[in-house]
């Protein structure tokens, strides 16, 4: 199965469903975000899921404890492959997203966003350089039970090292040579596959071309005999 999920991020369900069938068979899944979310809810989700994608619901749950289970409770009809919340929630919120997740869905917290850098960090009051802060967060989302964590292809070989069978969702990936827009701390798809990713959420490279299924298999390509620990449908 391949390792990267096309991150879809429009709020046209008609757009996002011709991307998805497009990428079908040579994606190991789509990513859909609040983006997404806002504009189609579980019914869009449930849209795209029905083509046979495993689908990445990247809403990134941050509020108290019961808000959030109740949140993640009411996700469980979807059965998204994997669920995204934020660390910083603190573990009573990390615990309860995972007990209220569906038995199917991978629970993984995000750490520190890739479009932020240690400049970033601090201006919030975080004195802690990225790389501290991931593995601060990691440490914290396995002793709440979580399946893993989202960080970038930056931090993911350390937190792999702490973490040998944690679940590492890597976005922020541009193949070599691309335009790093928004993010900040960015790797190849072979780099951070290599350094222990499990899933890599690409976008705007295979979204963005004139031909998203050639950008794809590009991207594949320079994965070739690396076998990763991909999510089943």
């Amino acid at each position: 199965m391949s390792p990267v999920f096309v991150a879809i991020d429009t709020p046209d369900l008609e757009r996002a469903r011709t991307l998805a069938e497009s990428v079908r068979g040579h994606a190991g899944g789509v990513k859909l975000g609040l983006e997404f979310f806002s504009a189609n809810g579980p019914a869009g989700v449930l849209a795209i899921k029905d083509l046979d994608l495993p689908v990445f619901l990247d809403l990134k749950l941050h509020d108290i404890p019961n808000t959030v289970a109740k949140a993640v409770e009411a996700l469980q009809a979807i059965e998204p492959a994997v669920l995204t919340v934020h660390a910083a929630g603190g573990r009573a919120m990390l615990q309860a997203a995972k007990a209220a997740a569906a038995p199917g869905t991978k629970v993984v917290a995000v750490t520190v966003l890739t479009s932020l850098d240690g400049s970033d960090l601090h201006s919030i009051g975080v004195a802690s350089e990225p790389r501290e802060q991931v593995e601060r967060l990691a440490q914290l989302a396995r002793s709440a039970g979580l399946d893993g964590i989202v960080c970038s292809g930056a931090e993911v070989a350390a937190a792999k090292a702490a973490w040998p069978d944690g679940f590492f969702v890597v976005p922020g990936v541009r193949p070599e040579g691309g335009e790093v827009s928004d993010q900040k701390r960015v790797v190849t798809p072979r780099q951070a596959l290599d350094d222990g990713a499990s899933i890599l959420v690409i976008g705007r490279p295979i979204t963005g071309a004139a031909d998203p299924v050639a950008a794809l298999r590009e991207i594949s390509a320079s994965l070739e005999h690396k076998t990763s620990a991909g999510v089943q449908a």
